[in-house]
Parts: C-alpha cells; sequence; structure tokens
C-alpha cells in the first residue's frame, strides 16, 4: 500500500475514535444528570495527559516500536469504552458518577498518548521515505478530520448524540485501529548499549528542553492555549442544545442537529490544515501561532452573540474560525517540536507537547469553565428533556477576553529563532 495512503488511513481511524463521542458526551451526560459534572469528563482527558503520553512515549523511544504501542493502547482504549457504554445502558437514570467516570477515564488513559503515537508514526514513515514533513504531513493528516466529521454526523444521525451507543462507535474504531496498526511502518526504538543516567534510561531528557528560554516560553504558552482547546468540545452541544427550552428555536436545525452544525468546525479544519505549509514558511511559528490564539477569542466571542434562528449565522462563522484556532496551533506547535528536537528524543518531545496542550492546560481550562457556566446556568427538565439554561453569553465572552489575554502576552514574550520558525 501507497505509505500517504496508509498514513491517511491511520489518522482516519485515530480521529474518528475521538469524533464519535467528544462533541456530544457533554448532552448525554446531561441527560442523566451530570450537567454540573461534564467538565470533570472532559479534564479527565487533560488528567491522564498529563503523566499518559509522556510515559507511553518513553517506552516507545526506549523499548518498544511506535506503532505496537498505538495498537496496544487502542485495544485497552476500546475495551473500557466498552464498558462505559455498557454500565450506562444497564443503568440509565440511575448510573453512578464514580462507576461510569473510572470506567470513562481509563478508556482515555490509553486513548490520549495515541494522538502523539500516531504523529510520531507518520513522521517516522515519512522522513524515512526521505519526505519533508512539513509540506507531506499536513495533507495527511487532514484526513483525521474527516474521520471525526463522518463519526459526528453517523452519531447525530443515528440519534445517538443523546445516549450511550457513542461510546459503542467509539469501541469499535478503536478495535479496528488495534487490528490495523500492525500494517503500519516499523519504528526503531533507541536501545543504548552503554551506561546511562536515570534521565537516559527514561527518556526523560526531553524536559531538558525547558532550559532553552524561548523552548520554556512555547512550552508554557502552549499550556495557557491549551486552556481553550476542550472548552467547545464540551460545552458547545449542551449550550446549542439549551435553546431548545425556548419554543422559538426548539425546531431548528441547530437544535435538532447541534452535532452537524458543531461539525462545521471540523470541515473548516480539514481546509486549514492545508494552509499550515504555506502560512509556516511564509509567517513563521510565532505569527502563526499568534493567528491561532486570536481565533480562538473570535470562536468563542461568536458563540456569545449568536443564537440558532436568526444569529445562527454568527455560530456558522464560530465554526469557521474554529478550523484557525485549532489547527494553526495543534499541527504548527506538533511540526515545530518535531523540527527542533534530536530525534533520540521524539516521541517523548510530542508527548510533552501533549501534556502542556491537553494534559495541564486543557484540564485546568475544562475545570474553569464548568465553575463559570455553574455560575452562570442550571439544569431543566422541560417537557421529558434536560437542559442546562442561563447566561451563557456571558461565559462565552469571559472565555474570549482570557484567549485575549493570552495572545497579546505572547506576542511581547515569544522570539524563536528564524532558522526554527
Amino acid at each position: 500500500m501507497n505509505l500517504k495512503v496508509q498514513l491517511a488511513i491511520m489518522n482516519f481511524l485515530e480521529f474518528a475514535v475521538w469524533g464519535a463521542y467528544l462533541t456530544c458526551m457533554g448532552r448525554y451526560l446531561g441527560n442523566i444528570g451530570f450537567s454540573t459534572e461534564i467538565g470533570w469528563f472532559y479534564s479527565m482527558q487533560g488528567i491522564v495527559s498529563i503523566f499518559m503520553p509522556a510515559i507511553i512515549g518513553i517506552i516507545a523511544d526506549r523499548w518498544v516500536q511506535a506503532q505496537k504501542m498505538l495498537g496496544i493502547c487502542h485495544l485497552l482504549a476500546g475495551l473500557f469504552m466498552f464498558a462505559t457504554a455498557w454500565y450506562g445502558y444497564a443503568n440509565g437514570q440511575e448510573t453512578q458518577f464514580g462507576v461510569i467516570f473510572t470506567l470513562y477515564a481509563l478508556s482515555v488513559a490509553f486513548f490520549m498518548p495515541t494522538i502523539a503515537l500516531a504523529n510520531s508514526v507518520a513522521y517516522n514513515g515519512l522522513t524515512q521515505a526521505g519526505l519533508d514533513t512539513v509540506t507531506t504531513f499536513p495533507p495527511i493528516r487532514v484526513w483525521g478530520t474527516v474521520g471525526f466529521i463522518l463519526m459526528m454526523w453517523f452519531v447525530d444521525l443515528m440519534g445517538f448524540q443523546d445516549n450511550q451507543n457513542q461510546f459503542v462507535v467509539s469501541g469499535v474504531l478503536s478495535i479496528i485501529l488495534f487490528l490495523y496498526s500492525f500494517t503500519l511502518p516499523k519504528c526503531p526504538v533507541k536501545k543504548n548499549q552503554g551506561k546511562t543516567s536515570f534521565v537516559e534510561a527514561f527518556g526523560l531528557r526531553a524536559f531538558t528542553l525547558f532550559k532553552q528560554k524561548q523552548m520554556a516560553i512555547f512550552f508554557i504558552f502552549s499550556m495557557f492555549l491549551g486552556v481553550c482547546l476542550q472548552i467547545t468540545n464540551g460545552f458547545a452541544n449542551p449550550f446549542i442544545n439549551s435553546f431548545g427550552a425556548d419554543p422559538q428555536y426548539a425546531d431548528t436545525f441547530g437544535v435538532q442537529h447541534a452535532n452537524i452544525l458543531i461539525s462545521l468546525s471540523q470541515i473548516s479544519e480539514t481546509l486549514c490544515i492545508l494552509l499550515i505549509p504555506f502560512f509556516m514558511k511564509r509567517f513563521g511559528i510565532k505569527n502563526v501561532i499568534l493567528i491561532a490564539m486570536f481565533a480562538w477569542v473570535f470562536r468563542f466571542g461568536l458563540f456569545g452573540l449568536g443564537n440558532p434562528g436568526s444569529g445562527v449565522w454568527l455560530f456558522i462563522l464560530s465554526m469557521i474560525v474554529y478550523g484557525v484556532a485549532f489547527d494553526f496551533f495543534n499541527i504548527s506547535g506538533s511540526l515545530f517540536v518535531e523540527n527542533t528536537t534530536d530525534d533520540s528524543i521524539r516521541s517523548s518531545a510530542q508527548g510533552l507537547f501533549m501534556l502542556m496542550t491537553n494534559g495541564i492546560g486543557a484540564t485546568l481550562g475544562t475545570l474553569g469553565a464548568q465553575a463559570i457556566i455553574n455560575s452562570y446556568t442550571h439544569g431543566e427538565e422541560m417537557g421529558g428533556a434536560f437542559y442546562t439554561v442561563g447566561d451563557w453569553s456571558t461565559c462565552w465572552y469571559i472565555f474570549a477576553a482570557y484567549a485575549c489575554v493570552v495572545g497579546i502576552l505572547f506576542a511581547i514574550l515569544f522570539r524563536p529563532e528564524k532558522k526554527v520558525q
């Protein structure tokens, strides 16, 4: 099979696993009485990313080939996701927070490292083939977003947004990727024959990147911007669904098919990924990330202004802006790490990038966002349906103001070397 096609399929499955539940899980949780706990589920993605990608990346760098670790992690993630779905189905409204949260957390603990592993597998395969990762990887990575979108649509159209079947879909896809991992290009491990220090033996040398001032600034701001990453994934669907409590919006397309409306964000992603090589070469890493930071300001602000009726065009603009906000940071940041770190710590460095963004940053972001949303909204049951209603607009404006401050500080403090821009 052609290498690019092979890696495109891997990316398709990798993000389809996530897309099956990421944008609609909050709606399901609200339906079973956990509207004030949504942030904990999304923060768990961040909590496990604080240590799991780094640990798994170390193993992939030192002992087990990255493509094999990718498969093992997906097998375990899929099995625990099936368990989450079964427990939710068996208990319905009697579902206990502690049990379903634990099962979900175990699944996510093995899924989150696979994002960095998939990047490592792709970069390794492309490098061995003599291809330029900056120009070749984005068109391959775009298929991950296609997989994410198709699963969002599938779950929406099948009526799974409100129930545990979204987890079943995710579990099936994880098992498929586990089987597919056996066909992926082999990645080398860096086994040193001589005596090594504790830091060398466990791959912790990636953390020495903090000794370089600009790399330290880059990783710290990765954490600050990571705060924004999961907010709309966790709360956009419950937010749009909340308009269903108002008769004038109850029958609008957005309320009825929130996941499909939100999927415009991922469609925008597919187009924006293809722009990254041009923007990276033309404007450099700093300006590309700055564009992403201020795109988050518009992403949140437009949510605060819009509605699924006459203001739906503001929602659509927010979805379009999301592609820039997400890709120009995540993909360009990953490429920056790839091109500025030694190949002996590359998987660990990618894990460190994940730790700062989807780990510490996303954890702080989702828990902080949940606290703000709990302060301005409350859950209500109307006509047998559950809605989280209140002053959502103020919440979105607070998030927009935060992103604006982070962008201004990044512009002042981050000054990368010309050669790595």
